[in-house]
């Protein structure tokens, strides 16, 4: 089964342009990943420094596999002190 996330992120003021690279670098690689069906990432045109990622995958095996990734793991380390609010949502479609 698909399995589709979106995650609300929101920069501390003054961090998203930090926050904009860290999500940057971290996107080819999971990418690349095997199962990453798509992954994809949007700022906010009413509030600037609000990302929302849109990540599809083929099953809970390859979602496991990103959120296990080196790449994710160092993304998550780095955004620690640059996020003000991490939103994710696990969706299926009806």
């Amino acid at each position: 089964m698909e399995i589709v996330i979106t995650a609300v992120l929101k920069a501390h003021p003054g961090k998203e342009d930090e926050l904009r690279q860290a999500l940057d670098e971290v996107i080819p690689p999971s990418r690349e990943e095997e199962g990453c069906l798509t992954y994809v990432l949007h700022e906010s045109i009413d509030a600037p420094g609000t990302f929302v990622f849109y990540e599809k995958y083929e099953d809970e095996t390859a979602l496991d596999h990103h959120i296990n990734s080196p790449h994710y793991q160092a993304y998550r380390k780095r955004a620690e002190t640059l996020l003000a609010v991490r939103d994710v949502y696990r969706l299926r479609e009806v």
